[in-house]
């Protein structure tokens, strides 16, 4: 009988002493303290701190209903608009972009009839660029109206089809590649810049603008496309012939175009213009139509083994 009470007493004392210990939970001996309470007291002080600054006025809305926030928003958009009227301003002044977009105002057909006046200009006839009220038309709508761009992409594709010949040749490079088209480039910056000079030596009263000069110096890459390309599928001779034509042609497409431009004000007056102006006039239209086919060959032959 004691044994029992006693075994019965050893049975609930530690259920008595877990009792105790769940319910004193500040008591020194716990291993661990309990850190719920801290963790919930910077969130419960942010969401005290918001409906604070609701209460006292400072919502969003009452930010964005603010005349002093209304204000500096239409202040800061107006600098904007006047800061992006000044740079359409600063860069029309250096790059004229109203002018570009009537050189590349071009079409398919225009693309289509311009390249085979290029190739052979022998049986046209009327050269004269047309005009709406004193304005010359887009070239879309006159073939002889000159455009920026078949030059720019025959510059692409030259630059392509010379990187295909040196692969051929098993010299390509990057490097090489970029060689050539920096070269191809500053050739026909000094072509128009030369031009220029020499209409100011000779003070010639002409309409043609420097991008007409680049337009007009750009149709060479299309002969030398020409070129290039029949070399690569028939050889060498292919490649003389092909270019010999080439050459031929844009000599008298720049000279029929030119001859219009540069006595343009003698044209205008029903007359010629004889004496010492009119032989420098010629002149200068003969070498600038006889510099084409030079530097169509310098920048092409060493293309073609």
């Amino acid at each position: 009988m004691d044994y029992t009470a006693t075994q019965s007493g050893f049975r609930q004392q530690p259920n008595m002493h877990m009792g105790n210990s769940s319910m004193d939970g500040t008591d020194g001996s716990q291993l661990f303290e309990d850190t719920s309470g801290v963790a919930a007291g910077p969130q419960a002080g942010y969401s005290n701190q918001q409906a604070g600054l609701q209460a006292a006025g400072f919502s969003g809305q009452s930010l964005l209903s603010d005349p002093m926030s209304n204000l500096a928003m239409a202040y800061g958009s107006s600098l904007a608009s006047q800061g992006r009227e000044m740079v359409d301003k600063n860069l029309d002044r250096f790059i004229p972009i109203s002018k570009l977009k009537y050189y590349f105002a071009v079409d398919t057909v225009y693309v289509g009839k311009k390249l085979g006046l290029l190739v052979f200009p022998y049986m046209h006839e009327n050269w004269e660029v047309s005009y709406q009220q004193d304005t010359p038309v887009a070239p879309r709508f006159d073939v002889n109206a000159p455009d920026l761009y078949i030059p720019a992409m025959a510059f692409i594709t030259y630059i392509l089809v010379a990187g295909l010949a040196l692969g051929t040749q098993n010299k390509f490079s990057p490097e090489l590649l970029g060689v050539q088209a920096s070269s191809a480039l500053v050739w026909l910056i000094m072509e128009v810049l030369a031009v220029l000079l020499s209409l100011y030596l000779v003070t010639v009263n002409t309409d043609l603008t420097t991008i007409d000069l680049l337009a007009f110096s750009g149709y060479k890459y299309v002969g030398m496309i020409v070129g290039v390309v029949s070399g690569l599928l028939f050889g060498r001779p292919a490649y003389y012939l092909s270019l010999l034509w080439c050459c031929a042609a844009i000599f008298v497409f720049m000279i029929r175009t030119l001859r219009l431009k540069l006595l343009s004000e003698a044209a205008a007056e029903g007359r010629q213009v004889r004496g010492s102006r009119n032989q420098l006039r010629m002149y200068l239209t003969m070498s600038i139509a006889g510099a084409q086919p030079l530097f169509m060959f310098w920048l092409t032959y060493h293309l073609i083994r």
